[in-house]
C-alpha cells in the first residue's frame, strides 16, 4: 500500500453526503482502534484499493451499473429540460459565421 503514494495524481471525487459521512465514521473508528490519526483521505484510498482487488465481486458490478444508469438518466434529463450540453460538432468559426482571429 505504501507504494501507492510514490506515483500519485490528483482527482476530483464527487460523493453523496451519506457516503462521506460513512467514510468519516470509518475514519473515527480506525483512529480509535489503531490509536493513530486516520484521515478521510486515507479511508477513501483504502476503500478504493480494496474495491479494486475485488473487481470480480458481483456487488461491485451491480453498484457500477446503478451509478452509470443514474448518470445517463441525469444527463438525458438535463438535455431535455435545458437543451444544454455541448454544441454540435464543428468549430466555433462555423457556429458563429465569423473567422477566429488570434491576438499576438
Amino acid at each position: 500500500m505504501s507504494m501507492m503514494l510514490e506515483n500519485k495524481t490528483r482527482l476530483l471525487l464527487v460523493l453523496s453526503q451519506d457516503v462521506l459521512d460513512q467514510a468519516r465514521v470509518i475514519a473515527g473508528k480506525a483512529t480509535t482502534v489503531l490509536k493513530l490519526p486516520v484521515s478521510l483521505q486515507i479511508v477513501l484510498r483504502a476503500l478504493i484499493w480494496v474495491g479494486l482487488k475485488r473487481e470480480s465481486h458481483p456487488a461491485l458490478l451491480v453498484n457500477i451499473e446503478s451509478q452509470a444508469r443514474a448518470v445517463r438518466q441525469q444527463r438525458s434529463g438535463a438535455r431535455r429540460v435545458g437543451g444544454g450540453g455541448p454544441p454540435p460538432s464543428g468549430n466555433l468559426q462555423e457556429l458563429s459565421g465569423k473567422r477566429a482571429t488570434s491576438k499576438r
